[in-house]
This record gives structure tokens, sequence and C-alpha cells, in this order.
């Protein structure tokens, strides 16, 4: 007489191999065994794959602003570690659910533009975004020690757009770039130039009561507030004073700088 096994795993080994039950029940083993890898691995490979994502953010940061002519020369003499990030320009804070990759997408809502009233619209835009991506460069201690802000506005031939540098104090212009414009060649078309871009390191946007000063000369510079004018060009370079203006004040990154002042960056 056969010795009955007790033993339930010998018993379902015994199984035919075409039973139903030792199908169904290997095809489970195996599943679990399978997704117990892939938890694992997922676990091991986290730390891993966090860092190659934010070694490719940091390389498209990057590659973006070696775009910008002019700008990566003053990252390198600034040095730090340069970051990107989408602010709300109504309250000057980091946007809520909108990031470099989803900002043109949300910026093709015309939900998500404000209109400017005329007596404010320095800048001529008509609209403002309510969101823009700026760049930030820290120091050792993680301190912003350089902003970097998109600009745009009105000149003689049409819109000029521009990146404006300005240093840890938000009141100081490390440098410009402008990045497009229409305006005439030789006459308004200098503010590309980089002899005229060269006046605006050192320049202070407001006094020290905090009143907004700045301004493209008529000629060349006399003030700490202003930069040299071009000219033959009075509509191009009245454009970027109200230009610079615009965006440094309350309608603009004026509720950002004041954010970065307080260290909220």
């Amino acid at each position: 007489m056969a010795v009955r096994d007790y033993n339930p795993w010998r018993r379902f080994l015994a199984l035919p191999n075409n039973s139903r039950t030792k199908t169904i029940v290997m095809a489970f083993l195996v599943s679990a065994f399978s997704a117990a890898l892939v938890s694992g691995a997922t676990v091991v490979l986290r730390p891993i794959q966090s860092a190659n994502r934010a070694a490719e953010e940091q390389a498209r940061i990057e590659a973006l602003v070696q775009g910008i002519p002019g700008m990566s020369e003053l990252l390198v003499q600034a040095g730090g570690t340069l970051s990107t990030v989408v602010v709300d320009l109504g309250s000057g804070r980091a946007a809520d659910g909108v990031t470099p990759d989803t900002l043109n997408a949300a910026l093709a809502d015309a939900g998500n533009w404000t209109a400017l009233d005329p007596g404010a619209d320095l800048a001529g835009l008509g609209q403002r975004p309510d969101y823009a991506q700026v760049f930030l460069l820290r120091n050792e201690a993680e301190r912003v020690s350089l902003v970097l802000l998109p600009l745009s506005g009105q000149g003689y031939g049409g819109r000029i757009d521009a990146i404006l540098a300005l240093q840890a104090d938000t009141n100081t212009i490390a440098g410009i770039a402008i990045t497009a414009h229409s305006e005439t060649p030789g006459l308004g078309g200098r503010i590309d130039e980089a002899s005229w871009q060269a006046s605006f390191p050192g320049t202070q946007l407001r006094d020290a009561g905090g009143e907004m000063r700045f301004r493209a000369a008529r000629g060349n510079a006399s003030g700490m507030h202003e930069v040299d004018g071009i000219t033959g060009a009075t509509i191009t370079t009245r454009g970027v004073t109200q230009m610079v203006r615009f965006w440094m004040g309350p309608d603009g990154y004026g509720p950002l700088l004041d954010a970065i002042r307080r260290g909220e960056f």
C-alpha cells in the first residue's frame, strides 16, 4: 500500500504537466517572482535614475544658456550651479503644475495670459504671460548669485527679445543679451552689438529710495542708472528703456525679485 505524501509542495509537483491547476499556479508563481525582481530593481536603481535625470536636466539648461550670446562667459566668471524654474509672475513664486517641459503648452492657453492696462503697458505688449522660465545661478552656499530673466518689448521695427542678468542684489545689472529684433541695420540694429551691450554691467535699476531710474541715455551714459544710447535710434533705445522698466516692475518680475531678496529662492 502506497504511503500518502502529506507535503503539499511535493504533491503539487507530482501533478501532470497538463494539469490546469498546476499550470495556473506555476503561472502565478512566475509572475509574482518577476514582479518582485522588477520592484527590487526599481528600488535599487531609483537613486541612479534620479541622478541621471538631474544630470540630463542640468545639461539641457546649460545648453539653453550657452546659446544666449554673452551669457555663457558671464556664467563662467560668476561660477556656481545653474538651475531653472517656471515662475508665476503674479505671485513671484514657483508655478504650481507648470514645468519647463509643459510651459509652451500652458502658454498656448489664452487663459494663461493677462491683459495689460494701457497706462501700465510700458513695453507695448498688450498682454503678458502668466508664467515665465527664469534661470538662477547659485553659489557654493546655495544662495542665488545671478538671475537671468527673459524680456520682450517693442522697438522701432517690431518686437525686441532679450535676456537680462542681475546680480544677487537684484538691482545691479550684470549683463544683457539681445536674442531677437527687427531694428534697422546700422541704427537700432546696433543693440545686438557687444560694444553697446558693454555699457550695461554695473548699471543700477533703482536709486536708494527704490525708485526705478534705469534708462538708455540720448548719448553716452552719464550716471549709474544709465546705459549708452544709440545715435539716430531714439525709438529703439526708448523701447529698451521701457522694456527693462516694465519687466523689472510690479507687472513683470517685481514679485519674483522681492521673493529672491527675502531669500525664498
